[in-house]
């Protein structure tokens, strides 16, 4: 699977199979996002390369690294110590995005209110998947 940021000089292969995809409400994916919630999916360091150009990184919060497009400054990918040896990219950076499809939501908690999803998916609570805890 390849992806890329909107102008093309962020590029990235991954060799399937990913260990998740799920989607996201908590505050920081959508501010770094600008989107009431974000899909993305996890990858095994090793799993993955970058075509070309690295994007540029951040942390925010605290033991969390974001990546983007230092040109046109497209959200790529977060990596969390919480999950660690883990890149999480997003699905909509993907060159075919139907290739793969959320199976969980997570940080459910922070879903805003107005934000009406009915796609029957199980949500939990925090963004960390490999430590789901289903809402009531």
């Amino acid at each position: 699977m390849q992806g890329h940021c909107l102008c093309g000089k962020i590029r990235y292969e991954v060799t399937p199979p990913a260990l998740s995809c799920v989607t996201c409400h908590c505050d920081s994916c959508r501010r770094q996002c600008a989107a009431p919630m974000t899909t993305y999916f996890g990858v095994r360091d090793g799993q993955w390369r970058w075509l070309g150009d690295a994007p540029k990184t951040f942390n925010s919060p605290p033991g969390v690294e974001r990546s983007f497009c230092p040109e046109c400054g497209t959200p790529i990918s977060f990596r969390s110590q919480a999950m660690s040896g883990v890149l999480h990219l997003y699905v909509a950076t993907l060159d075919d995005p139907e290739l793969l499809q959320p199976t969980l939501h997570v940080a459910h908690e922070e879903k805003l209110r107005w934000l009406k999803i009915d796609d029957g998916l199980p949500h939990c609570i925090g963004p960390d998947y490999t430590k789901a805890q289903s809402l009531p």
